[in-house]
Protein backbone atom coordinates (compact mmCIF):
# COMPACT_ATOMS: atom_id res chain seq x y z
CA UNK A 1 0.00 0.00 0.00
CA UNK A 2 1.20 3.47 -0.54
CA UNK A 3 0.80 6.45 1.45
CA UNK A 4 -2.53 7.59 -0.33
CA UNK A 5 -4.23 4.33 0.29
CA UNK A 6 -2.99 4.34 3.88
CA UNK A 7 -4.36 8.16 4.22
CA UNK A 8 -7.73 7.45 2.81
CA UNK A 9 -8.56 3.82 5.04
CA UNK A 10 -7.30 6.80 8.09
CA UNK A 11 -9.61 8.91 6.95
CA UNK A 12 -12.79 6.26 6.36
CA UNK A 13 -11.86 4.66 10.13
CA UNK A 14 -11.89 7.88 11.45
CA UNK A 15 -15.10 8.70 10.08
CA UNK A 16 -17.05 5.82 10.98
CA UNK A 17 -15.51 6.34 14.54
CA UNK A 18 -17.10 10.01 14.21
CA UNK A 19 -20.18 8.29 12.56
CA UNK A 20 -20.43 5.74 15.45
CA UNK A 21 -19.93 8.26 18.11
CA UNK A 22 -22.73 10.18 17.22
CA UNK A 23 -24.81 7.19 17.16
CA UNK A 24 -23.98 6.88 20.34
CA UNK A 25 -24.46 10.11 21.52
CA UNK A 26 -28.33 9.91 19.90
CA UNK A 27 -28.74 6.46 21.40
CA UNK A 28 -28.04 7.86 24.96
CA UNK A 29 -30.34 11.26 24.13
CA UNK A 30 -33.41 8.76 23.09
CA UNK A 31 -33.15 6.79 26.59
CA UNK A 32 -32.98 9.95 28.46
CA UNK A 33 -35.96 11.62 26.66
CA UNK A 34 -38.10 8.43 27.05
CA UNK A 35 -36.64 8.69 31.01
CA UNK A 36 -37.96 12.18 31.19
CA UNK A 37 -41.23 11.71 29.21
CA UNK A 38 -42.41 8.85 31.93
CA UNK A 39 -41.41 11.32 34.22
CA UNK A 40 -43.73 14.04 32.56
CA UNK A 41 -46.66 11.54 32.71
CA UNK A 42 -46.02 10.99 36.29
CA UNK A 43 -45.99 14.23 37.10
CA UNK A 44 -49.21 14.82 34.98
CA UNK A 45 -50.77 11.90 37.27
CA UNK A 46 -49.66 13.05 40.32
CA UNK A 47 -51.66 16.28 39.50
CA UNK A 48 -54.87 14.70 38.24
CA UNK A 49 -55.14 12.79 41.53
CA UNK A 50 -54.68 16.56 43.25
CA UNK A 51 -57.91 17.50 40.98
CA UNK A 52 -55.90 19.27 38.46
CA UNK A 53 -56.83 18.19 34.80
CA UNK A 54 -53.80 17.18 32.67
CA UNK A 55 -55.39 17.99 29.70
CA UNK A 56 -55.61 21.89 30.77
CA UNK A 57 -52.39 22.02 32.18
CA UNK A 58 -50.70 20.59 28.79
CA UNK A 59 -52.92 24.13 27.07
CA UNK A 60 -51.66 26.07 29.73
CA UNK A 61 -47.64 25.19 28.75
CA UNK A 62 -48.42 25.69 25.76
CA UNK A 63 -49.44 29.38 25.77
CA UNK A 64 -46.78 29.84 27.59
CA UNK A 65 -44.62 29.13 24.94
CA UNK A 66 -45.96 31.51 22.30
CA UNK A 67 -44.84 34.92 22.01
CA UNK A 68 -47.00 37.04 24.25
CA UNK A 69 -47.67 39.48 20.70
CA UNK A 70 -48.60 36.07 19.27
CA UNK A 71 -50.62 35.26 21.57
CA UNK A 72 -52.40 39.13 21.70
CA UNK A 73 -52.96 38.53 18.12
CA UNK A 74 -54.65 34.84 18.63
CA UNK A 75 -56.58 35.81 20.90
CA UNK A 76 -57.85 38.94 19.19
CA UNK A 77 -58.91 36.41 16.15
CA UNK A 78 -60.80 33.83 18.44
CA UNK A 79 -62.63 36.60 19.92
CA UNK A 80 -63.64 37.78 16.71
CA UNK A 81 -64.22 34.34 15.31
CA UNK A 82 -66.43 33.75 18.69
CA UNK A 83 -68.36 37.45 18.06
CA UNK A 84 -68.99 36.05 14.30
CA UNK A 85 -70.28 32.94 16.28
CA UNK A 86 -72.15 34.14 18.60
CA UNK A 87 -70.09 31.95 20.53
CA UNK A 88 -69.25 33.11 24.49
Amino acid sequence: MNNEQNNEISEIKSKDNQLKSFIEKIKKLEEEKIKILADIEEVYSEAKSSGYEPKIMRKVLTIRKIDTDDKLEQEALLDTYKNALGIF
